[in-house]
Parts: structure tokens; C-alpha cells; sequence
């Protein structure tokens, strides 16, 4: 008994030996660690180490992107989209790289993503990493009031039908508006200082906010965002409201308005232009709202316009309603409710305003019109929008 049970003993180590000794035909498994880091007043370089569990003879490539969490991309982090990182042959690890975005302003603890969506000569074991970011600042951030108040409009008007209407009640925007990007060559043809990028862009509870920020990106020291409605909202007279907040500061630019449909083909002032509302920050002027038209008359360019200055509070310190009533005879520019002007459109030269028009949303910083920051101006800085409605006479 004692014979075969040794004998048992040996055959069991020889077996495990060579079993031992078999290849390992299985592919590298790609693991990673979730990381916590802290903010800074400064952006910085944050490394995130990829491992392989066994070395690989042959090149191993790894397909990742970044994602939202609670911290969002350009306003925590520099967005990462279809990259590759690739690890050598023999190699156990590499390293992506990513910016973290530093400010001195109080933010709750916010977490965001990494996503390994596939990989060349090896598995994913870990599909997505969390990446946590910590504060320790104590500055309450700028950027305008917090308050929700202010003048609400109806969902409806005698003799109209609501035609078209954004709440913003999604999680992201809709398929009826289009980013554009950039510097617009020349500023937007106002010497304007941002470079407009989608991550200026979020949806938050219920509200469109468009973030400008003090970031060098494109070769410009700013950045925001612009949305247009061109070939997807485009509307040929109405009443039209948009609920939203300014934000305020020197140089800084918010602007509700619309363009001619034709604009790509005729180009700018021969399609016409309507503001709904401009505001100019600093200097006292954040109570102005202003409303124009701009066209192309038979001695050139042209524009006419008004503006209402509020009695006391700005328009960044709670929501207004910017309107426009427009039909084939006048347009006239309301908030809350109360004209403030208008302008005959029945003229020949005026027949832009008797076409289709698409709507644009932006914060620009600089130009012309406004001048630029100065070291007063305070960022980041939020227009806020509550919601965009089109009526139209049946």
C-alpha cells in the first residue's frame, strides 16, 4: 500500500511537470488600475499604466477613449477619442497620457473614463478605468448667478400654434443642431479671440449652458461654443422665445440670433441677420439687452436696431425671455413680455427678412463690438439656457 502510494506521489509530480513545460498559446490580458488624482490651480500630465499579464512576441495595440462622468471633457479634462497605444514586443506595460485641467475653484470630487474598446494580439480584461479627481480649492467659481429666477413665458399665444420647441430635458443635445468649430478664420469676421469647441458645450438638469473659458487650445487663449439649427430648424416668421441667463465680464459676448437659410450661397449680409438679443459685458453694460437687424441695402451694408437698459439687476443675475415677433411686414424685439422696438420690413430692399432663417447660439470672447478681457474679467464664464420655442400662425 505504502509502495503504491508513493509511486502515485511520483507519477503525480512527473505529470504536473510537464504540464508545466506546456506552451501558453493564450493571448496577453490588458489590466489597469483605477486612478485618483489631485487638481491643481495648473493643468498637468497624468500617466495611466496599461499592464499585459505575460509578455507578448509580437506588437500589441490598444484602442481607447475617453468619457464623461461627472467630470466633463474641456472643462476637467482634454477629451481622447479613437486613440492607439501600443506596447512592444517583450514590453509589460505602456503608458497613455492625459491632461487634467486646473482651476482655483471649489468643485465636488468628479470621476470620468477611459474605455479600452478593443486590442490587436491581446485581450481586455479591464473595459473601462475610472479616473477620480479630488479638490482642495476653496474659491466659489464665477461665471455668473446661480439663481433660477426670473421671467417665464407661456406655452402658448392667441392666434398661434407652438411649432417647435427644446426644453433641453435630454442627456445630450438633439440631431437638430450642428457644432461649429474653430477660430472662423479671421474671428468670425469680428475679431473675436475664442476657439469655438463642442466640450464648451454640456446639458445639465434640465438647461443648455455654454461655457467660455481661459484656455489656450487652437492658437487662441480662449475657448467656447456655437451651435446653429442650419438645414435642420430653419423658420420663416413667428414669435419665438428663448429663456436663458447671461453671463458677464469684459470682452465677453453672449448672442441669440438667426441667419438667413441662404447664407451658404450668398453669403453674409446679403442672407440678413436678426439678433434676438446681444449683450456686451463690462463697463456697466451687462443691463443692456440689444436687438438688430443686418442686411445688405442698395448703398451696402446696413443694420438697424435698439436695445433696453434694465432698471436694476443685469441680465446675469436671473433669466429673461428674449423674443422676436416677425411677420412679413415688421419685426419687433421683446423680453419679458415688453416691446422695445421694431422695425417696417415692407421696403423692396428688406426683402431678406421674408425668407427662411436658422438659429445660432454662442458666447464669444473679444472683438470689435465688446473690446477684449482684461484682468478683471473673471473665468469661467456660463450663458445658460432654459428653453428655445417657435410659435407660428396657423
Amino acid at each position: 500500500m505504502l509502495k503504491l502510494t508513493v509511486f502515485s506521489f511520483l507519477f503525480l509530480v512527473i505529470v504536473a511537470c510537464d504540464d508545466a513545460n506546456l506552451p501558453d498559446d493564450r493571448l496577453p490580458e490588458v489590466t489597469a488600475e483605477p486612478l485618483t488624482i489631485a487638481e491643481t490651480d495648473q493643468n498637468q500630465e497624468i500617466t495611466i499604466d496599461l499592464m499585459l499579464d505575460k509578455p507578448s512576441t509580437q506588437e500589441i495595440i490598444v484602442n481607447y477613449s475617453t468619457k464623461n462622468g461627472t467630470a466633463l471633457a474641456g472643462s476637467d479634462y482634454r477629451s481622447i477619442q479613437n486613440e492607439n497605444l501600443t506596447i512592444p514586443p517583450g514590453d509589460l506595460s505602456a503608458s497613455i497620457n492625459l491632461t487634467i485641467l486646473g482651476d482655483e475653484f471649489k468643485e465636488d470630487e468628479e470621476i470620468f473614463y477611459i474605455n479600452l474598446t478593443s486590442a490587436i494580439n491581446a485581450s481586455i480584461s479591464t473595459e473601462e478605468i475610472e479616473i477620480k479627481i479630488t479638490d482642495t480649492d476653496t474659491l466659489e467659481e464665477p461665471g455668473g448667478s446661480t439663481s433660477f429666477e426670473g421671467y417665464e413665458s407661456p406655452l402658448e399665444y392667441e392666434g398661434y400654434e407652438l411649432v417647435w420647441q427644446d426644453e433641453f430635458e435630454a442627456d445630450q443635445l438633439s440631431d437638430d443642431y450642428t457644432f461649429e468649430i474653430g477660430t472662423g478664420g479671421n474671428g468670425w469676421g469680428n475679431n473675436e479671440s475664442q476657439y469655438y469647441r463642442e466640450e464648451n458645450t454640456r446639458l445639465e438638469d434640465g438647461y443648455l449652458v455654454i461655457r467660455a473659458k481661459k484656455e489656450n487650445f487652437g492658437g487662441r487663449e480662449y475657448t467656447s461654443s456655437r451651435i446653429i439649427t442650419e438645414n435642420k430648424k430653419e423658420f420663416k416668421y413667428g414669435r419665438f422665445d428663448i429663456r436663458a441667463r447671461m453671463p458677464y465680464g469684459q470682452g465677453i459676448w453672449p448672442a441669440i440670433w438667426m441667419l438667413g437659410a441662404n447664407f451658404r450661397e450668398v453669403s453674409w449680409p446679403y442672407c440678413g441677420e436678426i439678433d434676438i438679443m446681444e449683450m456686451i459685458g463690462g463697463q456697466g453694460r451687462e443691463r443692456i439687452v440689444h436687438g438688430t437687424v443686418h442686411w445688405d441695402s442698395d448703398n451696402g451694408y446696413a443694420n438697424y436696431g435698439h436695445s433696453r437698459t434694465l432698471s436694476d439687476k443685469t441680465l446675469s443675475d436671473q433669466f429673461h425671455v428674449f423674443s422676436i415677433i416677425w411677420d412679413e411686414n415688421s419685426i419687433e424685439w421683446l423680453i419679458d413680455n415688453q416691446s422695445y422696438g421694431s422695425i417696417d420690413t415692407t421696403p423692396s430692399h428688406l426683402d431678406e427678412f421674408r425668407e427662411e432663417f436658422f438659429f445660432i447660439f454662442n458666447v464669444a470672447v473679444g472683438g470689435n463690438w465688446p473690446g477684449y478681457p482684461d484682468e478683471f474679467t473673471e473665468f469661467p464664464q456660463e450663458m445658460w439656457i432654459d428653453y428655445v420655442r417657435v410659435f407660428q400662425q396657423p
